[in-house]
Order: structure tokens, then C-alpha cells, then sequence
């Protein structure tokens, strides 16, 4: 499993998403608002929105929270307007970063984002510097004890999943970006549920990380999630297990 994927399980054991709720729910609204204004606010229509609804549903973000955001999307109610933007750098140890952001003013995302990259031993890169390391892919994450990885492998496999990988008391289904939602929907149908299905940019290659530069790079990781500009982020990161656990 990804260095980030890892990551991102050890956080939801910790119960780290829950306390960062509040910020998880600003994030999705924003989300929510501009798949909404570019895609119109139907989710059977619109792809888009209909991943980040699902995004919101397992966030346990209310669903008048989730109507009110795409409303003011479509331009039924007054909200913000939010620009796309990517930036690209390097972390700790030279690992790649893809960072996708929506904002109100890209002079203020900027200098946050190289704030965060200065401070933890990374830097901002130029358009295209590491883009070409990330593939677009989805990434369909069941846990839990008990498993039953082989019954998921041959549901995923039979459906068009490209890969399915096995961790520690999880398993990552791996498709390419137009197999996602057809993926998904068979392994609902079989009695799948997932803790989390999204589209990620997966990188094609990995930097192992030990001592000071996985340290670093995890209180990277934390500070970029914090920043409320800032959708998501991919690193090339790999760290062993037993050190995440520590760091973590």
C-alpha cells in the first residue's frame, strides 16, 4: 500500500479524522459548491459531484449540509467562488507532491503551501516538475478484521479493477479512472462496503523514507491537510509499517 495510503488508515484508527471534522466539512462544501457550478447540481448527471457526495455521506456530513453546498453551487443560495489550481514540490528526502487546491485568492494559497513546504524540509517546484510521476487512478479502501480478500479480488477482478492490494488488516482495489465507478458499484452489489472510495493520483514510483525524513514528511502531511485551500495532496513517500506506527 502507498506511503499515503498508509498514512491516511493510521489517521482514521487514531480517530485523527474525527477530531478534524470541522475541517473535513469545509473542505467537502467547497468541493460540493464547485463540482455543483461546473457540472450542474444533479449527482446522477454530474460524476463529479456524485463522488464528492459519497466523499460527504461517509464523512457523516448532514444531508441538509450537503444540499445547502451544491444549492450554492448552481447559484440557488449566495457562496464563494472557488478557482482550481495544482501545485508541485518536493517533500523530505526528495519525495514528490501533488497538491490540488480550490481558493478565493491564489496570491494567499501560495504562501501558505510554500510556508508549510519551507518549514518541514521541502520546496516548491515549477509547473510539471513531478505531474508526470502520478497516474489518475481509483482507489477503493476496505478494513476490518475478518476480511475477505480473496472474495473482494475476484468481485474487483470480474468488475475491471486493474489491481487489488493487501495490507495489514486492509485491502486497496486499484482501477483506472474510467473503471472507478463501475468497480465500485459491483462490489457494492456483492455486500462490499468500503471505508473510503475516491479517485487519487498514484505515483509510479516510491522514496523510502527512514529516521528525520519520515518524521518530517508526516508533520508535512499534517500541516498541508490543515490548510483549508488545500483538497488533497499525493506524495511518492514510502515508510515501513513499523516506523509509521511509531511516528504516527
Amino acid at each position: 500500500m502507498s506511503g499515503h495510503s498508509k498514512w491516511s488508515t493510521i489517521k482514521r484508527k487514531k480517530g485523527a479524522a474525527d477530531a478534524k471534522r470541522g475541517k473535513i466539512f469545509t473542505k467537502l462544501i467547497r468541493e460540493l459548491q464547485t463540482a455543483a457550478r461546473l457540472g450542474g447540481g444533479d449527482p446522477e448527471s454530474n460524476p463529479r459531484l456524485r463522488l464528492v457526495v459519497d466523499k460527504a455521506k461517509q464523512a457523516n456530513m448532514p444531508k441538509d449540509n450537503i444540499q445547502r453546498a451544491i444549492q450554492k453551487g448552481v447559484g440557488g443560495l449566495d457562496g464563494d467562488s472557488y478557482d482550481e489550481a495544482i501545485y508541485e514540490g518536493y517533500g523530505p528526502g526528495g519525495a514528490a507532491i501533488l497538491i490540488e487546491t480550490l481558493s478565493d485568492n491564489k496570491n494567499r494559497t501560495a504562501g501558505d503551501i510554500r510556508h508549510a513546504l519551507s518549514k518541514h524540509g521541502g520546496n516548491l517546484g515549477a509547473s510539471g516538475c513531478v505531474a508526470y510521476l502520478f497516474d489518475r487512478r481509483g482507489l477503493i479502501t476496505f478494513e476490518g478484521d475478518g476480511l475477505d480478500v480473496d472474495a473482494i479480488l475476484e468481485a474487483a477482478l470480474e468488475a475491471g479493477a486493474e489491481d487489488v492490494v493487501e495490507g495489514e488488516g486492509a485491502c486497496e482495489v486499484v482501477t483506472g479512472a474510467g473503471e472507478f465507478e463501475a468497480v465500485k458499484q459491483a462490489l457494492g452489489e456483492r455486500g462490499f462496503e468500503p471505508v473510503s472510495a475516491e479517485l487519487t493520483m498514484q505515483p509510479s514510483t516510491t522514496v523510502r523514507l527512514t529516521g528525520k525524513d519520515a518524521e518530517q514528511m508526516l508533520r508535512l502531511a499534517d500541516s498541508l491537510e490543515d490548510l483549508d485551500d488545500v483538497q488533497n495532496f499525493y506524495a511518492n513517500f514510502d515508510i515501513a509499517e513499523e516506523e509509521l506506527e511509531s511516528l504516527a
